[in-house]
C-alpha cells in the first residue's frame, strides 16, 4: 500500500495544467463500443480508474492503440462477448464503478449487456436503479443473480419511448442515451443529467451519426439510427481537479495559475470559491489565484445568516468538490455550513481534520459546520488514511498547509482520480514524496 510523506507549511508558486476529465473519460470510453469503426480520443488522463476501464475494453476484444501521451485509438469491430460471462469479467468489472456504462452500448449493439455489482468509492449507497429502469423502458428484459451480485439485460430490439428519470443520474443518463441512439423510433428522457461531460458525450455521439437534440438541457430527444461511425474526440479539463487547485492555492497562501480550464464549462464553481473569500481571476482561459497573504473571509447570506454550500445536479455545485470546500473553510474568517445531499458517508473524513486541529461540528451524515481559524492557528501534521478519491485530495491539501510532516496512507484512492499528483505538485514547490 503506497504512502505520501508531506512536509507542510510551504508556499507554492507557478502554473499547473489540469488533466483530462475523469468522469467524462469513463463515459466516452464506453461509447467506443457503439461502432465497429475507429474512434480517436485525446486528453485521456493516465489514472487508475481510466486505465482499468481501458484494460477491461481490451479483454472484451477492443483494439486499443496508444498514439501519444493521452491520445488513443479504439476499434470495437471484433468483440469477444463470451468474456462477459466469464469469472474473470466478474472480477474485472467489480473493480471499477464506471464499468456499469458498458451495459447500454452492448445492449444496443449486440442485444445483451452484463455487469457485476461495481465497486468504487466507499461514500454511501449509489443505486443502479436509474440505469436499469431506463433500459427496461426501452424494452430490455432484466435479470439479477443475488448470489453472484451479477446484473444482466437482454433485448432483440430496443424501442424508443418517453421516460421521466427519478433522479438526474449522470452515469444513468449516459447509459440510457448510449442505448437509445440505436433504438427504433424516438426516445425522450426528461430530468436527464446535463453536466458538461454528458453534453460532451452527446456531441461525440452526434458526430458519430446519432440524432440527439436538447443537449445541455434536462430534456433529451433521441431519434434512433441503424448504426454509428467513427470520430475523433477531445476531452475537457477536469473541473474537480481545477477546484482542487483553487483550494490548494488558498490554503497554502500561494500564487498559482491553472492553465486552459475551459471557463465556459465550469458553471458556478468559481463563484462558490469566491463566496469563501477566495480571489479567482479570469485570464484568457486560465484561472489566476493571487497569494492570499491576509487570508480570506466567508460571505454570509444577504439577511446575515450563515452561508450554506450544498451540492445539486448541474448547473448546481458538484458534490465532488464539497470535500475541498470543507478543508478550505477550516482556515477562512467566518463559518460555513457544508451540506452534502447526495452521499451519506462522504463527510466522515472530517475526524482526520479535527485531529489536525480544525474546528468542525459534524451535525449528521450529510451536514458539517466549519468554524474557520483565519490562519491564527495552523493545522497540525498527522498520519491519516485516504478513504476515497476526493477526501484523499482534501487531506493532501490539509497536509500541505499544516506545520510539520504528515503521512497519508492508502494513496491508491488518490491515484484513481489524479494523474502523477506528487510529480505535478513538486513542480510548483510542494514537499511531497511517494514512499
Amino acid at each position: 500500500m503506497g504512502t505520501f510523506k508531506i512536509e507542510g507549511g510551504h508556499q507554492l508558486k507557478g502554473s499547473i495544467q489540469p488533466q483530462g476529465a475523469k468522469n467524462e473519460a469513463l463515459q466516452i470510453l464506453c461509447a467506443v463500443l457503439l461502432t465497429p469503426e475507429k474512434v480517436t480520443i485525446n486528453n485521456i488522463p493516465d489514472i487508475v480508474d481510466v486505465n482499468k476501464l481501458i484494460s477491461l475494453l481490451k479483454k472484451l476484444g477492443v483494439k486499443v492503440e496508444k498514439i501519444s501521451k493521452g491520445k488513443y485509438t479504439f476499434q470495437a469491430d471484433n468483440l469477444d462477448l463470451k468474456y462477459l460471462e466469464s469469472d474473470q469479467f466478474k472480477i474485472d468489472g467489480r473493480g471499477l464503478r464506471g464499468s456499469i456504462m458498458i451495459v447500454g452500448p452492448l445492449l444496443a449493439r449486440f442485444g445483451r449487456g452484463y455487469i457485476p455489482k461495481p465497486g468504487g468509492d466507499k461514500i454511501g449507497r449509489r443505486r443502479l436503479d436509474t440505469h436499469f429502469e431506463g433500459l427496461i423502458k426501452l424494452g430490455a428484459k432484466f435479470g439479477y443473480s443475488k448470489e453472484e451480485q451479477f446484473y444482466g439485460v437482454e433485448a432483440k430490439k430496443l424501442k424508443g419511448t418517453y421516460m421521466l428519470l427519478e433522479e438526474a443520474s449522470v452515469t444513468g443518463t449516459a447509459n440510457i442515451v448510449m442505448a437509445a441512439v440505436l433504438a427504433e423510433g424516438q426516445t425522450s428522457i426528461y430530468n436527464a443529467a446535463c453536466e458538461p461531460y454528458l453534453q460532451q458525450l452527446c456531441k461525440m455521439l452526434n458526430r458519430m451519426g446519432a440524432k440527439i437534440s436538447g443537449v445541455g438541457s434536462n430534456l433529451l430527444v433521441i431519434d434512433g439510427v441503424d448504426n454509428l461511425g467513427g470520430t475523433e474526440h477531445t476531452m475537457l479539463p477536469d473541473m474537480i481537479e481545477i477546484g482542487s487547485w483553487i483550494g490548494l492555492a488558498a490554503m497554502t497562501k500561494s500564487e498559482l495559475t491553472i492553465k486552459n480550464v475551459s471557463w465556459d464549462d465550469l458553471g458556478v464553481i468559481p463563484n462558490v470559491f469566491r463566496k469563501l473569500g477566495i480571489t479567482v481571476e479570469k485570464q484568457g482561459d486560465d484561472i489566476h489565484i493571487p497569494a492570499h497573504t491576509d487570508g480570506y473571509e466567508i460571505q454570509s447570506f444577504i439577511d446575515g445568516s450563515i452561508l450554506t454550500i450544498a451540492d445539486a445536479p448541474w448547473p448546481g455545485f458538484t458534490p465532488d468538490l464539497l470535500s475541498i470546500i470543507l478543508v478550505v473553510a477550516t482556515q477562512a474568517r467566518g463559518s460555513v455550513l457544508v451540506h452534502q445531499k447526495m452521499f451519506e458517508s462522504r463527510l466522515f473524513f472530517v475526524d482526520k481534520l479535527i485531529d489536525m486541529g480544525a474546528k468542525i461540528i459534524l451535525c449528521d451524515p450529510h451536514r458539517a459546520t466549519v468554524i474557520g481559524h483565519d490562519f491564527k492557528s495552523t493545522l497540525k501534521a498527522t498520519t491519516m488514511t485516504s478513504p476515497d478519491i476526493r477526501a484523499g485530495v482534501s487531506l493532501l491539501i490539509a497536509a500541505l498547509s499544516a506545520k510539520g510532516t504528515s503521512t497519508i496512507q492508502n494513496i491508491e484512492q488518490i491515484d484513481r482520480g489524479y494523474e502523477n499528483i506528487d510529480e505535478r505538485l513538486r513542480a510548483i514547490g510542494a514537499k511531497i514524496e511517494r514512499v
